[in-house]
């Protein structure tokens, strides 16, 4: 038992004088497996749409079904040593894709042993970072923390204690069904991914969808109201911004800076190459770093809690301390964050250097502890790491230039450092909310640690590998993979050390983003849809209009019962998401095997076929939320 912030005794689900099997050779096994494929999945996503999804409760599901079903085990702290693996994949994904592909657009050449060394130094110091913080943010802020998807995860091992193999068949279900999709699409080109169409009398103007079942689950899982202001953006780039550019430079000859043709001769697609994607980026940079700023008092606040809480712990000796409340010794946790500083200063892969190890030892240890804050009040989904990595970013920059690195070689250390510290975040948040799902079931704190790290090993060894496949099969930065966060990073490092930046276009950006905040809307999810491409964002819609359609038919269910069927939808979102991008990084891998496997055009061009495969979809997603007969 553990004291929290009000003085009494929290008892967790499995008490600390109780030991089940927990950090076993079977556990790490399947936690090594599904960190892999979270990590890819996720990795693919990130590119894909520029947004994230926890892995936890899906991965926490399979556990159940794999170890219960087929093993007939019956250990919670080894379903729950499973999905902390996991989410260590997951959340290395999510770190890579917002940095590393900057890389790969600039064109130069990227040893794996780079791509690597910056995922595992990144990944090993969250962890590391943020051991030391779990008893004062975990423990003792346990009743004002709450750590959504941390607390739902838990709720999720303990109701599979008393059953729950439909949930994994939920899982498994949504996996088939994007798996297919995406088969017949991207596979075997049975039929088009994309419908869209122009809107008559509307110069320029485009509406459009994409099928993928994966941004569909997306829309789904971060509801109606996030999805809908994320298509606004996309509506304000495609019905606004370019057809406004395309009428006024209807009769101009001239060249604007930075096109190289004349505005006349630019279709819809050019212009928003040429000139919104520069306005997107300038609105992403800007919501990024207003997001940060709102959480100013939070971020003093955790510092200063942060001095105390470790203050404080001083005064614990391990002898005192009960199974559930020890973490990984604070000397190793020292030693570890230390040699990884030294090894990165002066590695011979990335070439940071003093300066870059410097800037990663002083924002990582800044920003993991707002990261393992903040996740525990908004949750992982909705933490603020895309401003912390921009102003890590912006910083670096300058500090490099001043040095006298510029070109190529300035944008890539800096490119670096931002990729180190954002992948540290990304692990920081997850392990956060890993801890306290251990903390509510009764885990063991530094087996958590450890299995987190092992998860960071395994998937860490293959990133790079992935990374490189999507990158041959689909091109960084292209339609199929618009990366949009590392996209942006790529942007504001070469405009700083190279001084080339269309500025108006980022301020015009830049204001965007500041009128979307004063609406009291979330600047930073408007910006990423203004960002990319309509189609895209449009089929986010979708998701969170079946989830709108769901929570109005449920609405006077009872709350235990709204529960059960927002995650059972949660579920087969999940297994959408997962589906679509593990068969994408698949096809990708056939494609680098051989090219000519996969047809180069549809082999049918109508529209409506594929538009009807996704209502059906759309359909089989709001059925798995909305039963006919729903079970206890």
């Amino acid at each position: 038992m553990s004291n929290n912030s009000s003085g009494k005794k929290f008892q967790p689900y499995i008490p600390a004088s109780k030991s089940l099997p927990e950090l076993t050779v079977t556990a790490i096994v399947l936690g090594i497996i599904l960190s892999i494929l979270f990590g890819a999945a996720n990795a693919y996503l990130g590119l894909k749409v520029g947004l994230t999804v926890s892995a936890s409760i899906p991965a926490a599901v399979i556990s159940m079904g794999i170890l219960r079903g087929i093993f007939r085990r019956d250990s919670i702290l080894e379903n729950n040593i499973v999905q902390t693996m996991t989410t260590a994949g997951e959340a290395l994904g999510a770190g890579a894709v917002f940095t590393i592909p900057a890389l790969f657009m600039m064109g130069v050449e990227i040893k794996q042993i780079m791509l690597v060394f910056i995922v595992l130094t990144g990944g090993f110091l969250g962890v590391f970072m943020m051991v030391p913080l779990r008893r004062m943010l975990i423990v003792n802020e346990h009743e004002t923390l709450p750590y959504p998807e941390g607390t739902a995860c838990a709720e999720v091992l303990k109701t599979g204690e008393k059953g729950g193999g439909t949930q994994a068949k939920l899982v498994v279900f949504g996996f088939a069904i994007g798996g297919v999709v995406k088969v017949l699409t991207d596979g075997f080109k049975l039929f088009r991914s994309d419908v869209q169409t122009g809107i008559y009398n509307f110069q320029n103007a485009f509406i459009g969808t994409q099928i993928y079942p994966a941004l569909l689950g997306v829309g789904f899982i971060i509801g109606p109201k996030i999805a809908g202001q994320m298509v606004a953006g996309g509506l304000m780039a495609s019905l606004v911004l370019i057809p406004s550019i395309a009428f006024f430079g209807a009769g101009s000859s001239d060249v604007i800076f930075p096109a190289t043709e004349a505005l006349k001769t630019l279709d819809a697609s050019m212009i928003w190459d040429n000139y919104i994607r520069y306005i997107g980026a300038g609105a992403v940079a800007a919501g990024g770093l207003i997001t940060l700023a709102k959480t100013l008092p939070a971020i003093w606040q955790t510092l200063r809690s942060t001095m105390i809480g470790l203050n404080k712990s001083k005064g614990y000796k391990v002898m005192e301390l009960e199974r559930t409340d020890k973490d990984i010794p604070m000397k190793w946790v020292l030693i570890g964050i230390a040699v990884l500083i030294v090894v990165i200063a002066f590695d011979p892969f990335t070439n940071v250097g003093v300066i870059g190890a410097l800037a990663i030892a002083i924002f990582g240890f800044l920003f993991v502890t707002v990261a393992s804050r903040i996740v525990g009040i908004v949750g992982s989904s909705s933490s603020p790491v895309s401003g912390m990595t921009i102003a890590t970013l912006l910083i670096v920059a300058i500090a490099y230039k001043s040095f006298g690195y510029t070109g190529t070689e300035g944008i890539i250390l800096t490119l670096t450092v931002a990729a180190i510290v954002c992948t540290a975040l990304a692990v920081a948040g997850d392990i956060s909310q890993d801890l306290k799902t251990g903390y509510l079931v009764g885990g063991t704190p530094w087996k958590q640690q450890v299995a987190m790290m092992i998860g960071v090993m395994a998937s860490g060894l293959v990133m790079g590998y992935i990374l490189t496949l999507l990158d041959n099969a689909y091109g960084m930065g292209s339609e199929a993979l618009p990366a949009p966060k590392a996209a942006l990073m790529k942007i504001l490092a070469e405009g700083i050390l190279n001084g080339n930046l269309p500025w108006t276009l980022i301020f015009i950006g830049v204001a965007i983003a500041v009128v979307i905040e004063f609406l009291g809307l979330n600047s930073l999810v408007f910006a990423v849809g203004l960002y990319l491409p309509l189609n895209i964002s449009a089929t986010v819609m979708f998701g969170g209009f079946v989830r709108l359609i769901v929570n109005q038919v449920i609405k006077r269910k009872k709350d235990k019962e709204k529960a059960v069927r927002i995650e059972r939808g949660t579920l087969f979102a999940s297994g959408l998401i997962a589906g679509e991008s593990l068969l994408g990084v698949i096809i990708a891998f056939i494609i680098s095997i051989n090219p000519n496997i996969i047809p180069t055009e549809y082999l049918l061009s109508n529209q409506w076929l594929p538009f009807l495969v996704f209502l059906i979809v759309c359909a089989l997603l709001y059925f798995s939320t909305v039963p006919r007969k729903q079970k206890a």
